[in-house]
């Protein structure tokens, strides 16, 4: 195993003992936001969303259009993979996608009209599903769409979600053609017991190919998606697709963790519980990865993302600039988020939203002229304080007293006594470094940030009821 810290490369031998690893073998959110999506209520309505928009309409207009990003969910996937926790439609029928962007146009529309004149899009992403579903002209219309509402800035990250069974040569092409600019590959494991087991069998060579044809291209970033803690994943199985992953060098990698949680996600139970790697397995996983992935001339971001030291990514680690949102760690600064298609969850001013989460509801909501929000959440003032420990802590892995008092009026030893008191455990395990003035992750402490930052988590602290989360190992 190796050591990490929140800015440096690994060192030695982690030296974490397993009662620890036992201890932190619980289940606690990616904060991906915060709150949670599961905190969101149904009491926030489509009015409290369209207050929002026309709060950003007249902010830009008063002083100055600020970029946003943009998510656009496609469902659709020809198959399931057992393991996957998407919202997502099963089907081989393609002609259900022509429904579905009818529709998805309607939702873009309506957002045309609450914000006024084409607003500047800094990042647009696609996901699924399996956004390459849809056949290139289906694709090609979507963007033509988007670019009649929004404006993309100069520089805008635009990618998509790619399944290689889904994706040849021609068809990256016609993606780099049509405006796409980065590109992610859903590979999660090379091993082809594994892939059999979780019902996604795809070649390296095909993946292989795929990436050489997206250099040729000149994608400006390729991404690559992997998990641990898959059915019949062992420590030594997961190296070697590491070390193949190596040899492909994408210029981006997401690390995630299986969770398995099938009592909210069906197609989990066709897994084997017992098939599952042991935590002490998952963390020889992660561990060997990260050394592997160094190795190979990557920089750890933190938590579940690596970068080679010359991507933006890399660089906004290096330089404090990280960020993290909906799709993971980001370069991209706080900033409004607009979530379009069936799920969808977005971000405007102090607020967050959902759509509908079922496709008969999203679209009559629609075709009715209305936004499809069925929850939400307006953030409180304590929120916005606790969002900003919380993504300090998992972003620089470093919380400086001072910049929170000066932006929220508090005083962090006051107005956090008793987290800073539930803290010293963590201290005294090596976990934090209590400074004057600050709390810093260790090394040892990266492992497990995810724990630190749920110390600073009212919601879950008030409830505790944790099951629906992913485990931190």
């Amino acid at each position: 195993m190796v050591t990490i810290t929140a800015d440096t490369a690994p060192a030695t031998e982690t030296g974490l003992p397993l009662e620890l690893l036992r201890q932190f073998d619980v289940p606690g959110p990616r904060y991906t936001s915060y709150p949670t999506a599961d905190r969101f209520v149904e009491a926030f309505t489509a009015a409290d969303y369209e207050r929002a928009l026309g709060q950003r309409a007249e902010g830009a207009m008063v002083g100055g259009r600020t970029p946003l990003s943009l998510y656009v969910h496609i469902p659709f996937c020809e198959s399931v993979c057992y393991y996957c926790a998407c919202n997502k439609v099963i089907t081989k029928q393609h002609g259900r996608a022509a429904e579905y962007l009818e529709v998805l146009e309607a939702e873009i529309a309506l957002h045309a009209r609450a914000l006024g004149e084409p607003q500047a899009v800094s990042q647009l992403h696609l996901g699924g599903g399996s956004p390459t579903f849809l056949s290139d002209d289906e694709l090609a219309g979507l963007m033509a769409a988007l670019g009649s509402a929004f404006r993309l800035a100069p520089g805008a990250e635009v990618s998509i979600e790619v399944d290689p069974r889904t994706a040849s040569p021609a068809r990256l092409a016609h993606l780099r053609q049509i405006g796409f600019n980065r590109i992610s590959f859903g590979v999660q494991d090379f091993d082809a017991d594994v892939q059999k087991a979780v019902h996604r069998v795809q070649s390296f060579e095909s993946v292989r190919d795929l990436m050489v044809a997206a250099r040729e291209l000149a994608f400006e970033s390729i991404n690559v998606d992997l998990i641990y803690g898959l059915p019949k994943q062992t420590p030594v199985s997961f190296a070697r697709t590491i070390s193949q992953v190596g040899e492909l060098r994408p210029d981006r990698i997401a690390l995630y963790a299986y969770a398995h949680l099938p009592q909210r996600f069906k197609p989990q139970r066709r897994i084997d519980v017992a098939m599952l790697p042991p935590p002490a397995d998952r963390v020889a996983m992660l561990s060997g990865a990260i050394a592997g992935f160094l190795g190979h001339g990557y920089s750890y971001i933190g938590m579940d993302h690596f970068a080679l030291t010359g991507d933006a990514l890399a660089a906004a680690k290096r330089q404090g600039r990280l960020h993290r949102n909906f799709q993971g760690y980001s370069t991209q600064p706080d900033c409004d988020l607009i979530g379009l298609g069936v799920s969808s969850i977005g971000r405007m001013g102090a607020t967050y939203s959902q759509n509908a989460k079922t496709l008969p509801e999203y679209y009559d909501a629609v075709r009715q002229g209305q936004f499809p929000i069925v929850r939400g959440l307006a953030l409180t003032r304590d929120d916005l304080l606790r969002r900003a420990v919380i993504m300090a802590l998992m972003c620089q892995g470093r919380l400086e007293y001072e910049s929170i008092e000066l932006a929220h009026l508090i005083k962090v030893p006051e107005y956090f006594r008793a987290e800073l008191e539930q803290l010293a455990p963590f201290a005294t395990q090596g976990l934090v470094r209590m400074e004057p003035g600050a709390i810093q992750v260790t090394a040892q402490g990266w492992f497990l940030v995810r724990a630190i930052a749920m110390v600073f988590d009212k919601h879950l602290q008030a409830d505790r009821v944790r099951e629906r989360f992913s485990r931190i190992i």
